[in-house]
């Protein structure tokens, strides 16, 4: 969304708000050099988001010059969560990125232990008493079920993950 900065209050909107802001005054539809000056608008540009940690995000805070003396938007990163009083009880910040943190690992850990059950469905058709499962078939299978007990869970990467033989 394309937004402009009046070069004499600062003020900033979008395009569609400064059309209401000058709805007395014809404007062409694609916004030119001419026009920006005549409406005395200066275009504000994109720019990436603020570098954040594990628990903040980044966070729309107005418009910045940049070096080259362009309008761009500016981010700053704010943390997640901070320390709150409910009804008496005070729960730490760091309490709060705990249980979030809790809530992530639980989603990763439900989303390897689908992966997990479809890759033991895969082989199922070994289990069947009519088949002769091998070695390396049975080591796969217990290397599955015992995926939840490995260091790594539930972050795990490819590596970490049992080679079907």
């Amino acid at each position: 969304m394309a937004e402009y900065r009046h070069t004499e209050t600062g003020e900033v909107k979008t395009q569609g708000q400064w059309r209401a802001h000058y709805s007395n005054t014809s404007l062409p539809r694609v916004w030119k050099a001419a026009t920006l000056a005549g409406l005395n608008l200066e275009a504000v540009l994109a720019s990436p988001a603020a570098t954040t940690t594990a628990y903040q995000t980044s966070v729309r805070d107005g418009v910045k010059q940049d070096a080259n003396g362009n309008w761009v938007e500016k981010y700053v990163a704010q943390d997640m969560f901070a320390d709150t009083t409910e009804d008496g009880v005070t729960t730490t910040k760091a309490e709060h990125e705990a249980a979030y943190q809790a809530t992530l690992d639980a989603s990763v850990a439900e989303s390897n232990r689908t992966k997990r059950d479809g890759l033991l469905a895969e082989t199922d058709y070994f289990a069947l008493t009519d088949v002769t499962m091998d070695a390396a078939m049975t080591s796969y299978r217990q290397a599955l079920r015992d995926i939840t007990g490995h260091a790594n869970f539930p972050n795990l990467d490819d590596a970490d993950w049992p080679t079907k033989p």
